[in-house]
């Protein structure tokens, strides 16, 4: 059983960075609003593949819900009926929760994977949520997390609608962003405390803090990081597809992030000299902990002076998720190694 749900931990850890993944290409390609409603895409179950899909036709069958795009604005089928030869406007209703009104089919099937990637990563966790309950006798923090996932999936899904009918407000993208790494958080302990019992070690104060100080100002970057990122399509709006100007007048959020970012780098220098000088048995973790950062710096980079390359905008979030992730499992591991109790 404990090997079971080992593995079902990892496939939904992996699941969740896909989302992640998913949802940064989302940003890149601008897609967030692809499908203009929740949980359906223009009131289908599998969205439109072709803008005549959402063109009214006469004598056509209706499904409540549905959506057609008309006069530039959205309009939903408020019943199931059949069309006559013209639009009979009573049959239906705008759609008031925003005015967004455009089919892109990219943006729409990248948002709709995005939202696939997202429902599917709810089954294995909805099955560690049950294996939680038999591990109660050997650890009921794994039943405490297990419901506290299964919880904050649902929580995401819901911020997921919130943003979609915000019109992608920046707020409410940062606490969805940060809601998935609490959720990957989660994952990460029950693997970590489902995995076999290290060896023990002495208890290092220096190397506990820094791993905590590293972790709150790689959360701080993150957050900054969704700030600027908001500012970006702001400025892709106003200035159209001229990447020169995105970051020619930055907001003060940039700054900040990018001398956040030498902290991110020092304490994870730390992190790195500590566990090698004391002999301590997380030298290879803390070395993909600095890869991550030598990416991350790379592509901070290239977006800045070479504005912005293909694929860098993805790159560049996904490596600091996972920088995160890894700085987590390294705290559980270095609780498991001198606690002995997670």
């Amino acid at each position: 059983m404990t090997q079971m749900f080992h593995r079902t931990a990892k496939i939904a850890l992996i699941l969740i960075y896909l989302v992640i993944l998913a949802g940064a290409i989302v940003r890149m390609t601008g897609s967030g609003m692809g499908c203009p409603d929740w949980p359906k895409c223009f009131g289908y179950y599998i969205p439109p593949t072709e803008a005549s899909v959402l063109e009214f036709k006469p004598n056509h069958n209706y499904s409540k819900g549905q959506i057609i795009i008309f006069n530039e604005s959205l309009l939903v089928a408020k019943n199931d009926f059949t069309s006559n030869e013209s639009i009979t406007l009573e049959q239906w209703s705008p759609y008031a929760t925003h005015d967004y009104a455009t089919y892109n089919p990219l943006h729409t099937w990248v948002e709709y994977i995005n939202r696939l990637l997202g429902a599917l990563s709810g089954l294995p966790i909805l099955l560690l949520a049950f294996l939680s309950f038999k591990r109660w006798k050997i650890n009921p923090w794994n039943t405490v997390i297990g419901i506290l996932t299964l919880v904050g999936i649902g929580f995401q899904a819901w911020l997921g609608k919130t943003v979609v009918d915000s019109n992608l407000a920046p707020h409410k993208i940062t606490i969805h962003m940060v809601m998935a790494l609490v959720i990957a958080a989660f994952l990460i302990y029950q693997v970590v405390s489902s995995s076999s019992k290290p060896s023990k070690i002495e208890k290092d104060r220096t190397f506990k803090y820094l791993i905590l100080f590293a972790l709150t100002v790689s959360l701080i970057q993150i957050v900054l990081g969704t700030q600027v990122r908001q500012f970006v399509d702001t400025q892709i709006k106003n200035l159209g597809d001229n990447p020169a100007l995105w970051m020619s007048e930055p907001l003060v959020d940039f700054y900040w992030h990018r001398s956040i970012s030498i902290l991110v780098l020092l304490s994870n220098i730390g992190l790195y000299w500590r566990s090698k000088s004391k002999n301590l048995p997380f030298k290879d973790v803390t070395f993909w902990i600095l890869l991550m950062i030598g990416v991350e710096v790379l592509t901070g980079i290239l977006m800045y002076y070479f504005h912005f390359p293909f694929s860098t905008q993805p790159i560049h979030l996904m490596m600091a998720t996972v920088l995160f992730g890894l700085q987590f499992y390294l705290w559980m591991t270095y609780n498991r190694h001198t606690k002995h109790d997670l």
